[in-house]
């Protein structure tokens, strides 16, 4: 045992601020210089992270208190990337579980404690956001009490201290009639009540990979904490490659032996703030980060040359629920302003990332230049197609798709837990809508502050499109949560999309007068001057049916002129889309458009002579069927 280590994870809900409390724990740490300038939120240093204000990779710091040294894992709090979350608990003794002290016990919450309990971490409570003036700390505390007792905990975990805390303020304390003065309290309780890590340090050397990380410099490396026994630069040690939970179920009784390999470790980086350190040697208990090691994958055993000959049980991480299909751009604007536009190009930097996201499937399609992309969630997928995005590729997507499975000959899909919080008047809107979508409501909360709580187990296609519906039907106020519970039997049919689209028939630039003639019964996607092409989606018609219509007609002009026909023209401001909004639009017959410069909406077929072929193809087969 290493008495001087503590290795705990950071998890709450998305939001809750466990960025934010690592953010103060730097500062009261002496990581930083007293003149250096440090951004907000340093933990999210990935671009998209800042922009979203979500994390999205679990990261790891390390600061000392006193003589004791305390490994933090910051981890995402979005259910999409609860991935994440699950391989990154291995590495550690104890969790600090954030809780809003207004928001209560939120979906991901339960899911990152229940996680939590399966490995028999001990738990720290932080009541988090003290500060806020609808904070209701003793109506919480007990919240997360039942929480604990749903979830069964044992003795050791339900016997969890609290702690007060304003990440934002950087303060702690034990009790909230105590003064607000810094972190101490929170450090002191982690000190005394997570466990240090066991292992001895003269054992034969035994670690399993939890996340990895990638370097153009040094390739790929593999990340973990020592189970037993060390390791420096220079060893040479035995790999035992993780087996597939996919492929060991699909063998059935077969064993399936586990590859052996042998690497040789050239660099061994630790922790400390937010930089890598070289190690001279890292010993049972320390989180390390190894280079030299051929190909490492999560779950994979590194330890001795001779006494390793069993592979550790496998870190399993939650199966895709989400798929979508990634092609080449095939519009005429292909090429004008990507690096990146060909197949080959898209398959590997697919490939790269499978490297390091180990909740992302990609499979070959009957279709040369398509492939299926899987994942936890629409998030978990757009995140990664807006990183592909800005770093200069060009490619066409596909509507999102949930990933049934055949059980017992029955189709069965993915069901959610969907949480809302709803102001009262938009209560009657949502559950109309919620409903529509084949959901089930199992509880309903009345704070009787205006607020009210809605919980539902809700299939995960009904979950495609809601946020922008909600957002919309509760004007921004409405929060929505969800994570996955399990796999029931296909509910039935979800009505699509009620409206039709407007498509350009032809190539162009759309005018004012053109748009000015529609804009009564559509809502346009684009402005005057906006250059298109056929097959191109530039609105939504007010119809079910899709209309095509000349975007390009331009006024006829004559030397005559009449009061009241020459009047400047008004139009409505476009409507605009985010990539998850455009994704969540399209119908099956659709395809979203992503260059580094633009999104746009078209059909998979641009030409309305092949949209009609098509559609008869379509309608032959479902009769035959």
């Amino acid at each position: 045992m290493n008495s001087h280590i503590r290795n705990v994870a950071v998890v709450a809900h998305i939001d809750h601020g466990k960025t934010t409390l690592l953010d103060a724990v730097l500062r009261q740490s002496g990581i930083f210089r007293e003149n250096e300038h440090v951004e907000r939120r340093v933990m999210d240093s990935n671009d998209l992270e800042r922009e979203r204000g979500i994390t999205i990779f679990s990261k790891h710091t390390a600061v000392m208190h006193g003589d004791t040294k305390i490994n933090f894992v910051d981890t995402p709090g979005h259910a999409d990337f609860s991935g994440e979350v699950e391989r990154v608990l291995a590495m550690v003794n104890g969790v600090l579980l954030l809780v809003d002290a207004s928001e209560g016990p939120m979906p991901q919450t339960r899911f990152v404690l229940k996680k939590s309990m399966e490995m028999h971490l001990k738990p720290i409570v932080v009541i988090n956001k003290i500060d806020r003036p609808t904070a209701r700390c003793t109506e919480v505390l007990d919240m997360v009490l039942d929480l604990f007792i749903e979830l069964g905990a044992d003795e050791n975990q339900i016997d969890y201290p609290v702690v007060y805390a304003s990440a934002l303020q950087g303060t702690a304390k034990m009790r909230m009639d105590d003064p607000d003065v810094d972190l101490d309290p929170l450090f002191d309780t982690i000190i005394s009540h997570i466990p240090a890590p066991l292992g001895d340090p003269t054992s034969p050397f035994l670690l399993q990979v939890a996340t990895l990380e990638y370097s153009d410099y040094l390739g790929k490396m593999g990340c973990g904490r020592i189970l037993q026994g060390s390791i420096k630069p220079g060893d040479t040690i035995a790999q035992l490659l993780n087996v597939d939970p996919e492929a060991a179920r699909d063998a059935g009784d077969t064993i399936l032996k586990p590859e052996r390999r042998t690497g040789k470790i050239t660099r061994v980086f630790g922790y400390q703030g937010m930089k890598r350190v070289d190690l001279a040697e890292g010993f049972a208990g320390d989180i390390v980060l190894m280079v030299g090691l051929e190909d490492p994958n999560i779950g994979d055993t590194l330890g001795d040359l001779v006494a390793t000959t069993t592979p550790l049980p496998a870190v399993e991480i939650g199966l895709p629920t989400l798929s979508m299909n990634f092609m080449a751009n095939t519009s005429p604007f292909a090429g004008r302003d990507g690096k990146f536009v060909t197949m080959r190009k898209i398959r590997e930097r697919l490939d790269r990332e499978l490297k390091t996201n180990v909740s992302l499937r990609v499979e070959e399609t009957e279709a040369p230049d398509s492939l299926k992309v899987s994942g936890r969630g629409e998030l978990h997928l757009s995140i990664l197609i807006e990183t592909m995005r800005r770093e200069g590729y060009e490619l066409a997507i596909s509507r999102p798709r949930v990933i049934t499975r055949n059980i017992d000959n029955e189709v069965h899909e993915p069901i959610e837990y969907l949480c809302l919080d709803l102001q009262e008047e938009y209560v009657g809107t949502m559950m109309e809508e919620v409903g529509r979508r084949r959901g089930e409501i199992m509880n309903m909360v009345n704070y009787g502050t205006g607020l009210v709580r809605i919980e539902y187990y809700v299939p995960t296609r009904g979950l495609i499109g809601l946020r922008s519906v909600l957002l919309n039907s509760t004007r921004g106020t409405g929060i929505m949560s969800h994570r996955y519970e399990r796999y029931e039997k296909w509910r039935g049919a979800i009505a699509d999309r009620s409206r039709g689209v407007l498509v350009a028939q032809e190539h162009g630039r759309s005018t004012g007068y053109a748009i000015n003639k529609l804009q009564e019964r559509s809502t346009f996607f684009i402005a005057p001057g906006v250059e298109c092409y056929e097959g191109m989606i530039i609105g939504e018609n007010s119809r079910p049916d899709d209309m095509v219509v000349n975007i390009s007609r331009e006024k006829k002009l004559t030397n005559m002129r009449a009061s009241g026909s020459d009047d400047n023209i008004m139009l409505t401001p476009p409507r605009e889309f985010s990539l998850e909004q455009a994704l969540e639009f399209i119908g099956d017959d659709e395809l979203v458009e992503v260059t580094p410069a633009f999104i746009r909406l078209r059909k998979r077929f641009l030409s309305h002579e092949d949209r009609v072929r098509a559609g008869k193809v379509a309608a032959s087969l479902a009769e035959s069927a």
